[in-house]
């Protein structure tokens, strides 16, 4: 089953909560409108994986997010991840009012870094990734909708959250097709202070 490392521990999280429409930029970006309530769905531990994917019976698209590590009901850690999506599917299960999971939650769709214990204040985090040396996404969480403390407030009005659960607090704009030889660099930040880096690269 999929695991991750918290300081060289591993960790098997059994649940992974992500929260989509998070930023205005990237609502626009997928020519949507803000809802009216957080959205949420989910990916199982099977979704968890290291390998990178250009092609899953469709290409794939990249969306980077900052990553929160549950432990008794609050934020324990932090990581920086990739949702992976099949962008074309989704579009037909969002045109036909269906779920979202056939697009979201198959196996291999989910990376991340390694965790950190999280700092007490979380309101100026913020990360960039970069693929081949090219700058794609920058997100904060002074931009999001619903900032990490508001997102586990939400969650936990009608969801348990086991230990080490993992919530993916949803993407900004810049979001595309992961290509074969594509290198994948990420960094998640509080300030200037780098916190974690993570590295992938599509075979």
């Amino acid at each position: 089953m999929g695991t991750i490392e918290f300081q060289n521990e591993s960790i098997r999280p059994g649940k992974i909560v992500c929260i989509g429409k998070n930023y205005r930029a990237h609502i626009e970006e997928m020519g949507s409108v803000v809802p009216e309530q957080m959205v949420v769905f989910m990916k199982p531990n099977s979704a968890i994986t290291r390998t990178l994917r250009a092609v899953a019976e469709e290409p794939l698209h990249y969306e980077c997010e900052i990553c929160l590590l549950i432990k008794a009901g609050a934020i324990y850690g932090l990581g920086i991840g990739l949702d992976l999506t099949k962008r074309k599917l989704q579009g037909q299960l969002k045109a036909a009012g269906l779920p979202w999971e056939r697009s979201k939650a198959f196996d291999g769709a989910a990376l991340f870094s390694g965790f950190i214990p999280a700092p007490k204040r979380l309101d100026n985090l913020s990360f960039e990734l970069q693929v081949n040396g090219e700058a794609r996404q920058r997100g904060e969480t002074t931009a999001m909708l619903y900032p990490p403390a508001l997102i586990l407030d939400e969650l936990q009005r009608f969801l348990s959250l086991d230990d080490y659960d993992i919530v993916m607090t949803g993407t900004p704009a810049g979001v595309g097709p992961v290509e074969h030889g594509d290198r994948f660099e990420a960094v998640l930040r509080d300030g200037d202070v780098t916190l974690v880096e993570a590295q992938w690269l599509a075979p």
